[in-house]
């Protein structure tokens, strides 16, 4: 059985929209689409690229398929060699719509039961680079194993974040973590199970009983 492992870059207040390059995502009139290169360090560059330095296949959604699909077979000079990769290997598109897949060894997934059964087969691991909106999907159906988070020492207040409508609470356990000399946190996480409510002590105060009653009114 394979793993699926995701890879995500973001901001300090958790957005991953665009950060690539100045025309790889501006939509919902973001005004920062190109904010990584300037805040990343080569210890980071060299953790993404241990990342992809195994076999692997890639697990991709359909708006991350087309930015990569437009850039990377055409990729020359320092990245030409991460292209031809990404050329080479089989790429799995979870979509809806029937839009053609038009790069070297690509192949649609309707549904993320058609993921369950990609996963049980045989292969390498499935990476997610970008890719925010199946999240979701892959952890309400526990095929997630592994989610290596890239948090970048900035803050770009609007834009896409990673877990949006549909992600169960969950709690992460951790596997391991870095910080580049820029600050940078490379951290990586197994999704666990599910959230345990608890308190850090009850207390007899006449404020506190009138401010849950405005809770519960609606008026606080």
């Amino acid at each position: 059985m394979r793993k699926i492992i995701g890879g995500m870059f973001q901001s300090l207040d958790g957005v991953i929209q665009g950060p690539g390059g100045q025309t790889e995502d501006p939509t919902g009139g973001f005004a920062f689409s190109g904010w990584m290169p300037a805040v990343s360090d080569e210890t980071a560059g060299a953790a993404i690229g241990r990342f992809f330095d195994r076999p692997y296949d890639l697990l991709l959604g359909r708006r991350t398929y087309e930015i990569f699909a437009a850039y990377w077979p055409f990729v020359s000079g320092d990245h030409a060699a991460m292209g031809q990769a990404f050329t080479a290997a089989a790429k799995y598109v979870l979509t809806r719509g029937d839009q053609p897949l038009t790069w070297a060894n690509s192949h649609r997934l309707g549904d993320i039961h058609a993921v369950a059964r990609l996963k049980q087969g045989d292969g390498p691991d499935l990476l997610i680079q970008g890719s925010s909106t199946i999240y979701p999907a892959l952890l309400a159906a526990g095929l997630l194993d592994e989610l290596v988070l890239y948090s970048f020492p900035l803050v770009l207040g609007d834009g896409k974040r990673l877990f949006g409508a549909g992600t169960p609470a969950l709690t992460f356990a951790p596997i391991s973590h870095e910080v580049t000399p820029s600050g940078i946190v490379i951290a990586s996480y197994a999704p666990g199970s599910g959230v345990e409510l608890g308190s850090f002590g009850q207390i007899d105060s006449a404020l506190e009983d009138a401010r849950q009653r405005r809770m519960a009114e609606g008026t606080w």
